[in-house]
């Protein structure tokens, strides 16, 4: 039985929305109003919905609605045979012959008819939830009618540019949190803020997820709540890393069982600290940034709101909607999970994965983004990590901060510490810290230059070269 009594609805029947699709053909700037509100799958009738489709994907490629005539070839090269032809025609001219001037403003009601087709569904969805009987997916039904309610209506109505100074000039405004990695925060204006995006840039293998976790750590240790997502490595693997990182370097990862009393100890003592980090593991293909929405949503009606999210990584998570090329697929994916960070006020890092020219970079820069650029470009901030094979054995890194939208960026910081086995990073402790791009190109252009020098010297000294033969021969 459903629960839509239609009379009592003031349902917009099919008269109205033939009416709505002659209306958007006729008055195409309506139409370029209403298009991203308006679904397809609001109507009612196949044709109908069939129409609408076309005028949104003319509009996304070309950006432009069609006219009444391009929307009509378009629906009849879809026919498959003569009969289905005729069908569209006839459809087609209840579209063309629908009376837009007795009595109903059509595009006054549009929006009406927008909002209350979305909230049907929504019943509808809250009406299965419902049924299930599935206490844990009650949360969900106040976020389907919020959207359903919010059809239509603006955001963000403005601000003057003068409003609200004082806070403006409040130097703590931003209220960042540190990722607790020397060197980095004072270029970061003391760490990453709530809303905000960072992005870490590096080839497989390199350490993001030591990275990622060594930040999450510290944003514990300063009274935090951390939700850290991954989808490939063993959450054990995980929770090791975090007591490597209390142990602040006295121990490698394979060192920590055979001091099992000593991490006991140390992780009571944090455990009973202000912050908390949860680990969740997400299936590493099919999952969304609306999924892991619901998620948080669902951890924050039991109690657990974090102050941040780690997702390591986001090329592992899949778009809502299939596209026309894989890249406009993962900038979407990117938007979503800034979009999300913003609605539910989260700083959020994140990583990437560097391209094949990536591999063994000294200093890995933005050209290196596997896929869509798109992803750096949304971020707000975005670190990236290189290593040498000598670096990879060493416990070394080269690590660039690419982009900042709150502080410096474009510097270099050549062989710092990163020891994956003992979770320690540092940009301080060692020298030639902090360049600039430029200075770091002028240096390698002199090392470069000094490297043929003592080539062509040691060429020199050849037997045989400019006089140095042996006389003996």
């Amino acid at each position: 039985m459903s629960l839509i009594d239609k009379s009592k609805l003031g349902y917009l029947g099919l008269d109205f929305q033939y009416r709505l699709i002659q209306q958007l053909l006729v008055d195409r700037k309506f139409g370029e109003r209403i298009i991203d509100i308006l679904k397809p799958n609001y109507f009612e009738d196949s044709f109908l919905r069939t129409a609408s489709l076309k005028i949104a994907d003319n509009y996304e490629e070309y950006g432009v609605i069609p006219d009444t005539n391009s929307l009509e070839s378009m629906i009849l090269s879809t026919a498959s045979n003569e009969i289905d032809k005729e069908m569209y025609i006839e459809q087609f001219d209840k579209v063309k012959n629908a009376e837009l001037n007795n009595g109903l403003n059509v595009q006054d009601t549009a929006m009406k008819f927008c909002k209350q087709q979305e909230l049907k569904k929504s019943v509808r969805k809250i009406q299965q939830i419902i049924e299930t009987g599935n206490l844990d997916d009650y949360p969900e039904c106040e976020d389907i009618l919020k959207k359903a309610l919010e059809v239509g209506d603006s955001k963000d109505d403005g601000m003057n540019v003068f409003e609200d100074l004082k806070s403006v000039l409040d130097g703590d405004f931003r209220q960042p949190i540190p990722t607790g990695i020397n060197g980095l925060d004072d270029y970061m204006d003391g760490g990453l803020s709530k809303s905000e995006l960072a992005v870490i840039l590096a080839p497989f293998g390199i350490g993001k997820t030591t990275l990622m976790t060594k930040i999450a750590n510290h944003a514990k240790n300063v009274g935090m709540n951390v939700l850290q997502i991954f989808f490939e490595d063993n959450p054990k693997v995980i929770q090791r890393k975090h007591l490597t990182c209390w142990m602040e370097g006295k121990y490698t990862l394979n060192e920590l069982v055979e001091n099992s009393e000593e991490i006991f100890a140390v992780a009571k003592e944090k455990e009973e600290q202000p912050g908390a980090i949860q680990l969740k593991k997400f299936p590493s293909d099919g999952t969304t940034i609306p999924m892991i929405k619901q998620y948080i949503k669902k951890m924050i009606s039991q109690g657990f709101r974090p102050d941040m999210v780690i997702l390591d990584y986001i090329d592992v998570v899949q778009p809502t909607k299939s596209f026309k090329d894989e890249w406009s697929g993962e900038g979407n994916v990117m938007r979503q999970f800034e979009t999300m960070l913003s609605e539910l006020n989260i700083a959020g890092w994140t990583a990437v994965q560097g391209n094949r020219s990536s591999i063994n970079a000294e200093t890995v820069d933005s050209s290196m983004m596997g896929g869509s650029i798109k992803k750096g470009q949304i971020g707000h901030f975005i670190l990236s990590v290189g290593k040498s094979l000598e670096q990879k054995e060493s416990g070394h890194a080269n690590m660039a901060i690419l982009k900042s939208r709150f502080g410096q960026d474009g510097i270099t910081f050549d062989n710092i510490i990163f020891n994956n086995a003992t979770v320690q990073i540092d940009m301080t402790d060692e020298s030639g810290r902090g360049t600039t791009f430029l200075e770091s190109n002028a240096v390698k252009a002199i090392n470069d230059q000094n490297r043929v020098n003592e080539a062509l010297e040691s060429l020199n000294r050849l037997p045989g070269v400019n006089g140095n033969a042996n006389q003996n021969n």
